[in-house]
């Protein structure tokens, strides 16, 4: 895999992929489910690739992040602790007072419905802010 940094939206999207395909299992898999989720809940959604190496997933402030490890996918949302989880998705990450995230096991799978919602819900807090407050990520 690549470890250059790239905010390029067409070369994040093909790093993207190809982690995908070099996953290769039910990680890649589930990344890609994930990643389809995000596009059907914001098809405005920016992917940048940050971080040596990490899916990112963008709208006016990053949303969340992608990473793969040996036994769970792990889903970041940047400001998971300012939204509300009714569904209670988020079960990672969750004693910080920014961050929380969503690790999903083989064979785990999420409501698609929820999921989106949470992303919609982290896409109006990002948009919600005056421009001259946001914070540049």
């Amino acid at each position: 895999m690549q470890a250059m940094s790239t905010n390029t939206t067409a070369s994040a999207a093909a790093l993207i992929d190809q982690r995908i395909a070099e996953l290769g299992d039910w990680r890649g898999e589930t990344l890609a489910r994930m990643r389809a989720l995000i596009h059907e809940a914001d098809p405005e959604v920016v992917e940048e690739w940050k971080w040596m190496g990490t899916p990112v997933w963008s709208h006016a402030g990053i949303l969340c992040t992608g990473e793969s490890y040996k036994a769970v996918v792990k889903l970041t949302f940047a400001k998971g602790a300012a939204l509300d989880d009714p569904d209670r998705l988020f079960n990672a990450s969750l004693d910080g007072n920014t961050r929380r995230a969503i690790d999903l096991h083989e064979g785990q799978h999420i409501d698609p419905d929820a999921f989106k919602a949470l992303i919609r819900a982290a896409i109006a807090l990002n948009t919600s802010r005056p421009k001259g407050k946001r914070k540049a990520v």
